[in-house]
């Protein structure tokens, strides 16, 4: 049973369609995973068992009727709970909703079930995803799997937590300030922020700003890039999205890392980070960075990156909760709080500032990406901190401008709008997994998730540096 959900997805959609498992029999094998491990973590919330189960037999009957079968056929999956399930409850952390059930699947997630996949249950998040750290006053906190009393970062905490101990396969997440790639690197696996566009939302409230996105998780590049296939569509409704082939996505290209120039920065020369993750990024650094062409220390241009972030962040929170925060400020976490009444601060040229900050940070990429096939940072510049902090206050004994300060290393990406994936590599020195953030060039997509691929291969050879797994038979006691 273990071995069975410790199986690659791409390896079980495989086994699937040749008729040598079954979608019930892989789906009882996670149920029960979940039993033994999510009483310690809580990263699965909501659940609809019963229909997974109908649903899986269903699987299994097509398989055995010889029918088309579609990418995600058979495979379980977590939703994460910012994303709209029709008939499973979806709260989004907040009291507010605590009870609420939606009528319908958005896009992605109606994508995905299309695609084959099997909904099994709803992954926590923060409250409205506001903060890297898994907890709310609805289903509480998210432990990381390699020490429960520490983070696992977030706002697709249990999506990452729920995947580094093979409750599910695949899960989905979503990104603004580094929500996919964060807990991605403290679970010690892959999460990809795909560009703007690519899996098309129709519920963001600023459809032209490209802040955030909805992308895939997996314990590898290639189970992620098989998920990204059931999650890309063309979808008018997002002013980014436009024609595109999901099937290029589903299995990786090749890449001869011999022949990639890749840049190397331990801060973007920007952020703060902790002592302890620069030390580690470098001794890492040395030990793979040899196989490719060219590798030099360089960051780009980050100036204005804090300033562009506050204020476009700030944007999204007065849009999405003006109503809220009028009528029910009282049940609203503190971060919620925060991030809008920040925004009530700033002037419209504060906001035009923050937007020309933003367009200068973009074509400094585009100059950088003319020497350079990638950049490579530490996902994240501290250590998971303990759960009952809701946030890091200083880095290296230097007080942090606010509660999002720490996300900087991502936060900075997102404003480029490059795609980016965070993926694992080894553990840093307090023993829980440390990530790799790999940044592509402009709408390169493909072309990062090869090159991710193939660096995967690089490290997974290595000890020091290969994917770390947690420790099962603690987590199940």
């Amino acid at each position: 049973m273990s071995e069975l959900v410790e199986t690659s997805a791409v390896e079980l959609r495989r086994l699937i369609g040749t008729r040598q498992l079954s979608p019930v029999e892989l789906l009882e094998a996670c149920l029960v995973r979940i039993s033994e491990v999510n009483p310690t973590l809580n990263a699965v919330t909501a659940m609809c068992v019963d229909r997974a189960r109908d649903e899986a037999k269903a699987a299994e009957t097509a398989v055995m009727r010889g029918d088309a079968l579609p990418p995600l056929h058979g495979l379980p999956v977590g939703i994460k709970d910012l994303n709209e399930t029709g008939g499973l409850k979806t709260t989004w952390g907040s009291p507010l909703f605590a009870d609420h059930v939606p009528a319908k699947d958005e896009r992605m997630v109606a994508g995905v079930r299309a695609a084959g996949a099997i909904v099994v249950g709803k992954t926590n998040v923060p409250e409205w995803g506001a903060g890297a750290n898994t907890n709310n006053p609805v289903w509480g906190p998210t432990g990381n799997a390699f020490d429960p009393a520490r983070i696992c970062g977030g706002s697709s905490g249990g999506s990452g937590v729920a995947l580094a101990t093979s409750m599910l396969p695949i899960c989905t997440g979503s990104d603004t300030g580094g929500s996919l790639r964060i807990p991605a690197a403290f679970s010690g696996i892959v999460g990809y922020r795909p560009s703007p566009g690519l899996v098309p939302s129709e519920r963001r409230g600023l459809g032209w700003t490209a802040l955030s996105v909805v992308g895939p998780m997996g314990r590898t590049v290639a189970d992620t890039c098989l998920l990204m296939e059931g999650m890309v569509s063309d979808d008018s409704r997002d002013p980014f999205a436009g024609p595109v082939d999901p099937a290029a996505f589903g299995r990786p290209g090749r890449c001869d890392l011999s022949s990639m120039r890749v840049a190397f920065s331990e801060d973007l020369g920007f952020t703060p980070v902790d002592n302890r993750i620069r030390a580690t990024f470098r001794e890492r650094v040395d030990i793979f960075k040899h196989i490719f062409k060219t590798a030099d220390w360089r960051a780009p241009d980050m100036e204005g990156a804090d300033f562009a972030f506050d204020t476009m962040r700030a944007q999204n929170f007065l849009a999405s909760h003006k109503d809220r925060y009028e009528k029910h400020r009282d049940k609203l976490g503190p971060n919620i709080v925060a991030n809008y009444e920040q925004g009530l601060t700033f002037t419209a040229l504060d906001i035009a500032e923050g937007h020309k900050a933003q367009t200068k940070l973009y074509r400094g990429f585009q100059d950088f990406f003319r020497d350079f096939d990638f950049l490579i940072t530490p996902t994240v510049p501290v250590p998971p901190f303990p759960l009952d902090e809701l946030y890091v206050t200083h880095i290296n004994g230097e007080p942090l401008r606010h509660y999002f300060h720490w996300l900087a290393l991502t936060y900075g990406i997102t404003l480029t709008g490059h795609p980016a994936l965070s993926m694992p590599c080894g553990l840093e020195p307090t023993g829980t997994p440390f990530g790799l953030q790999v940044i592509g060039p402009a709408r390169g997509d493909l072309k990062l998730l090869a090159f991710a691929n193939a660096l995967e291969q690089v490290l997974e050879g290595d000890a020091r540096t290969a994917r770390p797994i947690p420790d099962l038979s603690r987590l199940k006691k």
